[in-house]
């Protein structure tokens, strides 16, 4: 069973760093790409990172590039996304994702709050 599984968010003061990590089960992690989203109610789901199989940071949103950094460890088949200058836009639920044998695979979310 492929498990997705985020922690780390929290509520955070504008200007300050956080860093998520998704633990993950059931599947042969360092085989698959793996992406970080976010999603702000009413909005639609928006796609923040990508990292590759080896860990090379594939892809970042133009709104993240160069504050945020994606990595993992496909030792502890965890992925990390680190963030910092975090502004009251960065606001949403993140969301860990993988597509593991053509399906789309999500985490529950973890909610970050920039505000001071």
């Amino acid at each position: 069973q492929v498990q997705l599984v985020e922690s780390g968010g929290g509520l955070v003061q504008p200007g300050g760093s956080l860093t998520l990590s998704c633990a993950t089960a059931g599947f042969d992690f360092s085989s698959y790409v793996m992406t970080w989203y976010r999603q702000v109610p009413g909005k639609e789901r928006e796609l923040v990172a990508v990292v590759t199989r080896a860990g090379d940071p594939l892809k970042y949103a133009d709104s993240v590039e160069g504050r945020f950094t994606i990595s993992r460890d496909n030792g502890k088949k965890t992925v990390a996304l680190q963030m910092s200058s975090l502004s009251p836009e960065d606001t949403a639920v993140y969301y860990c994702h993988a597509v593991i044998w053509g399906r789309d695979y999500w985490g529950q979310g973890t909610q970050v709050t920039v505000s001071s």
